[in-house]
């Protein structure tokens, strides 16, 4: 169960280890998942459905995982960030148009502040497309290629450790995507208890037959590069005037090297241990909605795109964004505690390469079990 400020939810596993005696675990998963919008996204979602899933053990250290999602999916947004209209033959939103509309048409600024409808604000194109969707439903099926020689999963100091998972959307519902991703640790010890740790990362989003949701693509931040702000990283709406969402990628990479030591003036059993990394990655390649015909949204060839320096609304009525290819680079520090709670960390990370409109955080907390 998790209760915060911003994310609320809960999510309830049952597992049966050996289904009719043979070694096939079956799993059912139901969860609800609200994310409340914050500093990070102008948007809250609202998540709830279940996955069953079997594992078979292939080998020792070679297991599958087949499972079924269905889920329910919903955005919510303040109404003051979703007015924007330059269709004035749209039933659904009053004919509210944005600075670009106004500058390309000449027409008067009904809010009388040269800013049209981001006076009050205005969420990114593709949140609002979103939202005027409404619920939408995805059903998908999927596995999990787990290969495993760790000599201790909980703390582990030598082995490899590597998930390839792959999950297609389309089985009914409401969207269509191919999903790829790998993960994969290497340990080995070092010297005088040091443990060395290598982990590489990535994954892609394939359309499959229909454009690809926003929501789909790959949000990342200290999940890919530590130092960065959740949804920190990545494509990013360039709208001077609005909410400068990010719009996450279909394509992703990371890679991190990693020294843990223990405190050696502290016994073992207190589990504490420090930690000096370096990472880098990178999240790119945008591909969902760029206009909205509805709201006459719709870029033109030529067309002059916002600018921050100095502030203007430009004749781009649709979307115009940082595609995010940058590679990210930070160091850092951080402190590991095998707690009786579960395994806590603090991580400090000094940015060292980023991208133009990334958004930073140092510090970061994390943690967390299962029972």
């Amino acid at each position: 169960m998790t209760y915060g400020q911003y994310a609320r939810g809960y999510s309830l596993s049952l597992v049966e280890p050996y289904l009719l005696d043979y070694r096939v675990a079956l799993g059912l998963d139901f969860f609800q998942r609200q994310q409340l919008a914050n500093n990070f996204i102008s948007y809250g979602t609202k998540t709830i459905g279940f996955s069953p899933r079997l594992g078979f053990g292939l080998r020792e250290d070679l297991s599958l995982q087949l499972r079924y999602s269905i889920y329910q999916q919903e955005i919510q947004l303040p109404g003051n960030l979703a007015n924007c209209n330059n269709n004035p033959a749209n039933g659904l939103l009053a004919f509210n148009p944005s600075p670009a509309f106004i500058a390309a048409n000449g027409i008067p600024d009904p809010t009388g502040t040269g800013l049209g409808c981001y006076s009050d604000g205005e969420a990114s194109l593709p949140v609002r497309k979103e939202l005027q969707a409404g619920k939408t439903l995805t059903s998908a099926v999927g596995y999990t290629l787990n290969y495993n020689t760790l000599d201790n999963n909980k703390n582990p100091t030598d082995g490899l450790i590597v998930d390839f998972k792959q999950d297609f959307a389309g089985v009914g519902g409401d969207v269509t995507y191919l999903k790829s991703a790998v993960d994969a640790k290497y340990y080995t010890p070092l010297v005088a208890d040091i443990v060395g740790l290598i982990h590489v990362q990535g994954g892609i989003l394939n359309s499959v037959g229909s454009d690809i949701r926003m929501l789909d693509h790959f949000q990342m931040g200290p999940n890919l590069v530590r130092g960065f702000a959740p949804n920190g990283i990545g494509p990013r709406d360039l709208n001077p005037f609005g909410t400068n969402d990010a719009l996450g990628g279909t394509k992703y990479w990371g890679a991190s090297a990693e020294l843990q030591m223990p405190f050696w003036f502290l016994p073992k059993e207190v589990g504490l241990k420090g930690s000096v990394y370096a990472d880098a990655g990178s999240l790119y390649d945008y591909k969902g909605p760029t206009s909205w015909t509805a709201t006459n949204e719709i870029n033109v060839a030529g067309c002059v795109p916002s600018t921050r320096n100095p502030v203007s609304a430009g004749t781009c009525t649709g979307l115009v964004f940082d595609n995010g290819n940058v590679v990210r680079t930070s160091v850092g520090v951080g402190l590991i505690w095998a707690s009786p709670f579960g395994p806590l960390r603090f991580d400090y990370a000094v940015p060292l390469t980023k991208g133009p409109n990334d958004r930073v955080q140092q510090f970061k907390f994390g943690g967390g079990t299962s029972f």
